[in-house]
């Protein structure tokens, strides 16, 4: 355990962020991320730009009832959402695992008249800036959280 109290090795802090620490999973859909190399650099360089350090960041694209399942289980929540994230150490550290569920990214990008790819993108991220330690709950944060999503999106488009 680390003095932080961490149960993992920290990388060096002066050493270059890394995007070696993200991989993406499926689990209990049909979906194939398009271009995933390009989507691992556009991740890391905006953990870069939060100023925070990549650890390991896991995706796990799944079903709507795959993370129904989870929000129950874990968080006592019965709905449906298209996007849990699990952080397991605090900023600036990036150490988490994104839960997104494909079935509502599809449903929301159609209910918004946005393209799909828009949409996964911008909960992608989403997951991303909670883990550098942005929040939702207040307007406030609600507004600052979609300010900083938009300039993410703007650096993959």
């Amino acid at each position: 355990m680390t003095e932080e109290g961490f149960p993992f090795i920290l990388p060096p802090e002066d050493e270059e962020p890394s995007a070696e620490g993200i991989t993406f999973q499926v689990e209990s859909t049909n979906f194939e991320l398009a271009d995933p190399e390009s989507t691992i650099d556009w991740i890391a360089s905006v953990i870069q730009r939060e100023n925070c350090r990549l650890l390991v960041l896991n995706y796990v694209f799944c079903s709507d009832d795959y993370l129904h399942r989870i929000n129950l289980e874990y968080l006592d929540h019965d709905t449906l959402t298209d996007i849990i994230t699990f952080p397991y150490a605090d900023p600036p550290v990036i150490h988490g695992d994104i839960f997104i569920s494909i079935d509502r990214i599809r449903d929301n990008a159609d209910s918004l008249q946005t393209e799909f790819t828009d949409e996964l993108h911008r909960v992608m991220i989403h997951g991303v800036l909670h883990l550098c330690g942005y929040g939702d709950k207040s307007p406030a944060e609600k507004k600052l959280m979609t300010q900083k999503e938009d300039e993410a999106l703007s650096l993959i488009r």
